[in-house]
């Protein structure tokens, strides 16, 4: 099963960015927790350092529907933002969503057409006489690439594989990049005050969990000095 989530921040403020990147890492977090396989296929990086307007991730797994169950929906993280100190809002939405009817090209080296033929000098002079230049045509898609760098027909069909791959990638986020427009709306119907999750505090957890040992020290001293005035 293969699902495309967004996580976006909408038309929201820097804040909402800053969110996006720190929902980014626990949603992943999670997946990995879950033995979900992801990969980032989109992402818009947002106005500051550290921060994202919106990214496309796709999850492989058995059954998603549990986990996407708890995340699809807006998000809410409660805190003071972290770059106007002095912004009286404490409430920040973002939305996740689920893209569907866009269609995943699958890229399989048996779909490719292979041609050789004479690499090609300027003024149309033959560099060799042997036919090294490899032309590889991805069927499905029709994207060509004519490769003649090195005088191995071999490593030439090497390196028109890789870049065919990469042009029929670049072919597949164009058309991703054309859904995303589409579904802009969706950026727009991020829900506020019934958020699937809520974070708060700039740690980015539910519940915080004091890890100075503070408190543990000041226990045992508090012990320690009972028990010399116990002596006395």
């Amino acid at each position: 099963m293969e699902k495309l989530i967004q996580i976006t921040s909408g038309r929201g403020p820097l804040e909402c960015q800053w969110v996006v990147a720190r929902v980014l890492k626990t949603f992943l977090e999670e997946a990995k927790q879950n033995t979900i396989e992801y990969e980032i296929i989109h992402r818009e990086n947002g106005d500051e350092n550290l921060t994202l307007k919106s990214v496309t991730v796709l999850l492989t797994g058995k059954d998603l529907t549990p986990f996407l169950k708890n995340w699809l929906g807006s998000v809410c993280w409660i805190g003071k933002s972290t770059f106007r100190k002095q912004h009286k809002r404490s409430n920040w939405f973002i939305g996740i969503f689920e893209l569907e009817n866009v269609k995943m090209i699958d890229f399989n080296e048996k779909d490719i057409r292979f041609q050789t033929a004479r690499s090609q000098g300027s003024g149309g002079q033959n560099v060799n006489k042997v036919n090294t230049a490899v032309r590889a045509t991805h069927i499905p898609t029709k994207e060509t690439v004519f490769v003649q760098d090195s005088r191995s027909q071999l490593e030439n069909k090497k390196l028109s594989i890789s870049r065919l791959k990469e042009k029929v990638t670049a072919v597949y986020i164009q058309q991703l990049e054309r859904k995303l427009k589409e579904t802009w709306a969706l950026h727009m119907q991020v829900e506020r005050g019934n958020p699937v999750r809520t974070f708060s505090g700039t740690d980015f957890k539910k519940n915080y969990e004091d890890k100075t040992f503070k408190k543990q020290r000041n226990a045992l001293k508090n012990d320690l000095k009972n028990y010399k005035n116990d002596l006395n």
